[in-house]
């Protein structure tokens, strides 16, 4: 057994972000669109449009998103490829 609590904390911390099905599905969505802004999101989960922002703030915190303004408009994207590869062992077919 390995106790590098920090590394294991991190892990941790990531799984958290991760543990809540709106960010599972944002995060889905965006794999396989590739961008998209938060209108966009509030219109596929029908869900009002803070809630879609929070969710967002949560994913850019943990560095899983990152956004690209445009005007008024921001468009996210995933940046986290252990996320990506997380995400696609889960959901194997």
């Amino acid at each position: 057994m390995d106790n590098n609590f920090e590394k294991y904390n991190e892990i941790s911390e990531l799984l958290k972000v991760l543990a809540h099905p709106v960010r599972i599905c944002i995060i889905r969505g965006l794999l396989e669109k590739g961008r998209c802004n938060v209108s966009t999101m509030q219109h596929c989960l029908d869900i009002p449009q803070p809630t879609v922002s929070t969710h967002l703030q949560k994913l850019k915190a943990a560095g899983i998103i990152e956004g690209e303004r445009k005007g008024l408009e921001v468009s996210y994207k995933l940046c986290s490829d252990k996320v990506v590869q997380l995400i696609n062992l889960l959901f194997e077919d």
